[in-house]
């Protein structure tokens, strides 16, 4: 997809600032590690089965810090397959991307470290690849859809200090997942249905929201087939029947949303036969220190002796929705207790801005809004479409960041929220490069030159320039940095919630405190 190839120099910048990035985060998780001595937390714990040699105490010192948390389930996973039930709450693509590695390009250096350790290294190299991807991804889908490469510079500038950075560098799949997400919606806003549907696919092989994607094709071909009809008669191109264009229709949706649907639903199945099958001897096989740990926790393994669990009988076996309801109690409004206030106060920065986000696009875009984008725009039909944030083609990005926000706020664990909102959604970071934009007067001075709107496509975006594309392509959030005395409050509250909860993340995930 050349992601960060040509001659961009923007792109080359977010690609480098990525990097960078990502390589102080990996240093400043190393050195909290050291200074800081880990939380004895009552979280997944799994026994180490093979004594650590001199180079395995080496790689956890500098990188023991992103094993913690839900990464000891995905890495659990990657050495040892779905052992225990609650695993399966967790999705098998990155897991199994993170053995491949371990086993592909790390196969040298088995005879220095154990599989543990290459599973630790080779989830931090994916994950650092992908954040980089992730980036260049952001960038380009920005392009296309905002209309306006400064913003959408920024916006990927600022995914590279995401407040959820500690869980793009930790063995999470959270850095995969927007990697394939971003690249999935740059792709389907290219025209590349097919494309975008493998990619979206993969995405719901890694994350369970990743089945909410559909939407964006559903919308995308809905909006097509409303747009056609709205055409005046006078069209030299002769349209086929209805019909036909209905069947066209449905078949596109039914067979692209299979797909996505396909890896949830193959995996539902895998869990089903591997838990809820009749005793194949397989616990025989299971190391006695992890039988001993099922026994202490009370983790289910696969059945033994004809003994189910209770989803097998469910009338649709999904153990994804009952390990949530069982192991963790999610579901409306279960969190909502005063003794998590705490957590509600952790996800409230990210909860305001999304709100936000949504309550500017539709007070500045009420009539498409109520017409759900589809209905023909006047600015459309003269050839003037708006750039930014508020254009029409964001719409179903908000609609869908307000779902995840809803869902989220008022179903989950809160406190994932920031990492759950920054994963999937492209909102969060172009919404704040647009208060930047908008009113930070040293970004709004850098170059006024060409006002003019990149169109939406590939070709055009490389060779048109404005406001919304010429200009410097100096790292904005660097100058604003340097310059953080100078800026705005609004500006300082942006980065003041970027930069601090990437930090505090650092501190207090790296060494097993509350920060999931």
């Amino acid at each position: 997809m050349a992601l960060v190839s040509g001659p961009d120099p923007r792109l080359r910048e977010v690609a480098w600032f990525a990097v960078c990035c990502r390589a102080l985060t990996l240093l400043l998780q190393a050195l909290f590690n050291l200074l800081i001595p880990d939380h004895a937390a009552d979280a997944f714990c799994p026994p180490r089965l093979s004594e650590p040699g001199l180079w395995d105490l080496l790689v956890e010192r500098l990188l023991g810090g992103l094993s913690h948390w839900d990464a000891e389930h995905f890495l659990f996973i990657a050495e040892r397959g779905y052992l225990y039930e609650h695993n399966c709450a967790f999705f098998p693509l990155y897991p199994l991307s993170v053995r491949a590695v371990a086993e592909g390009a790390l196969w040298p250096l088995q005879r220095l470290l154990r599989l543990r350790s290459r599973l630790l290294l080779s989830a931090v190299l994916l994950n650092s690849l992908f954040s980089v991807l992730a980036a260049a991804a952001l960038y380009k889908l920005g392009c296309v859809v905002l209309q306006c490469r400064r913003v959408a510079f920024l916006a990927a500038v600022l995914f590279s200090v995401s407040p959820a950075n500690v869980f793009m560098a930790a063995a999470y799949s959270e850095s995969m997942f927007a990697f394939l997400a971003f690249s999935a919606m740059w792709q389907l806003e290219k025209g590349q249905s097919w494309l975008s549907g493998l990619l979206f696919s993969l995405a719901s092989g890694v994350r369970a929201n990743g089945l909410v994607n559909a939407g964006f094709f559903l919308y995308s071909r809905g909006k097509c087939f409303a747009l056609q009809l709205q055409v005046g008669s006078g069209l030299v191109r002769r349209r086929p029947p209805l019909w036909k264009q209905l069947l066209s229709l449905a078949s596109s949706a039914v067979l692209v949303c299979a797909g996505i649907f396909l890896p949830f639903a193959l995996f539902q199945y895998y869990a089903y036969v591997r838990f809820c099958s009749p005793g194949t001897g397989r616990e025989q096989t299971v190391p006695r220190p992890l039988l001993q740990l099922a026994l202490d926790k009370g983790y289910r393994l696969a059945a033994v002796n004809g003994v189910k669990p209770p989803w097998c009988s469910q009338r649709f076996p999904v153990v994804y929705s009952y390990i949530q309801d069982a192991y963790w109690n999610v579901g409306l409004l279960r969190y909502f207790e005063l003794r998590q206030i705490p957590n509600f106060l952790l996800a409230l920065p990210v909860t305001l801005l999304g709100s936000w986000a949504a309550w500017t696009y539709v007070t500045a875009n009420p009539r498409h809004c109520l017409t759900l984008g589809l209905a023909r725009r006047k600015s459309e039909e003269e050839g003037k479409p708006r750039a930014g944030f508020c254009c029409p083609a964001v719409f179903v990005y908000v609609v869908h960041a307000t779902v995840l926000l809803a869902f989220g706020f008022f179903c989950m664990h809160v406190q994932v929220l920031t990492r759950f909102l920054g994963s999937s959604s492209p909102i969060l970071y172009w919404f704040s490069a647009h208060l930047l934009h908008e009113h930070e007067p040293f970004l709004r001075s850098e170059g006024t030159d060409n006002q003019t709107v990149a169109p939406r496509s590939e070709k055009s975006l490389l060779g048109k320039s404005g406001s919304c594309g010429k200009g410097a392509s100096a790292n904005p959030v660097v100058r604003l940095l340097l310059n953080c005395t100078l800026i705005t409050p609004l500006s300082k509250c942006v980065l003041g919630f970027f930069l601090a909860y990437w930090l505090l993340g650092l501190v207090l995930h790296c060494n097993c405190l509350p920060w999931t």
